[in-house]
């Protein structure tokens, strides 16, 4: 093989791989903004849910406890750092193990765990915190949902959780923690750039019946539906 073949082969896949980065941006840039409609199930909204947002990662907010679910018996208050009981809601999100763990800020990102996260490479993890309050803001919308919905929800985020033999969520001991009232847990699934902690988030939002982007990778495509 000479080498100018060589050369027109390299070209040809640094193009083939230019052309996927800049579908990938476009379809991310377009598709937000193509919305799945909320569902009407006819029932009273009574359960408050939030979406919030780090500028990096989407959560899904949730009363700690009521009739129909207590997360607190799943992501007991003793795994935090605080180990507060006093807390009312709990954030959810689902994302790459190597991003949450290892990543505490992006000076501290690696190459490798970013393309074991984009690759579908690497574990993945539920990072799970506790609040006392949540105050809507730009950052931390509000969605008042049905029992019926808060139930599709449950369910939707309850199985993201990996479990050991008994049934329990995996706690992962960890020092990588943000603060003092969060936890990180195994996870299913694999992450990837077509499968980020966004686009989970916004899958979570569908399963609920709420408003939501037709797909998409970034906190923003969730939020310019809440606006």
């Amino acid at each position: 093989m000479t080498a100018k073949i060589i050369l027109i082969y390299i070209l040809k896949t640094l193009g083939i791989i230019l052309g996927i980065v800049v579908l990938y941006v476009l379809l991310g840039l377009a598709l937000p903004f193509i919305e799945v409609s909320a569902k009407e199930d006819g029932e009273k909204k009574e359960i408050p849910i939030y979406i919030y947002t780090n500028g990096v990662h989407t959560d899904i907010v949730m009363p700690v406890k009521n009739d129909l679910y207590d997360w607190s018996s799943k992501i007991p208050f003793a795994n935090t750092k605080s180990k507060r009981t006093d807390y009312n809601y709990v954030g959810i999100g689902w994302g790459d193990k190597g991003f949450y763990l290892d990543t505490p800020t992006w000076a501290d990102l690696k190459f490798s765990t970013a393309f074991k996260a984009a690759f579908w490479l690497s574990e993945s993890a539920m990072h799970c915190s506790y609040y006392k309050t949540m105050t809507e803001a730009n950052d931390c919308k509000k969605i008042m949902i049905s029992r019926s919905q808060y139930k599709e929800l449950v369910k939707f985020i309850d199985a993201k959780f990996d479990r050991d033999k008994n049934g329990n969520f995996i706690f992962i001991p960890t020092n990588a923690v943000y603060s003092d009232n969060d936890a990180f847990y195994d996870a299913q699934g694999k992450y990837s750039f077509l499968n980020t902690c966004n686009t989970w988030s916004n899958n979570a939002l569908k399963a609920a019946g709420q408003k939501a982007a037709l797909w998409t990778p970034t906190d923003y495509g969730i939020f310019l539906h809440y606006k």
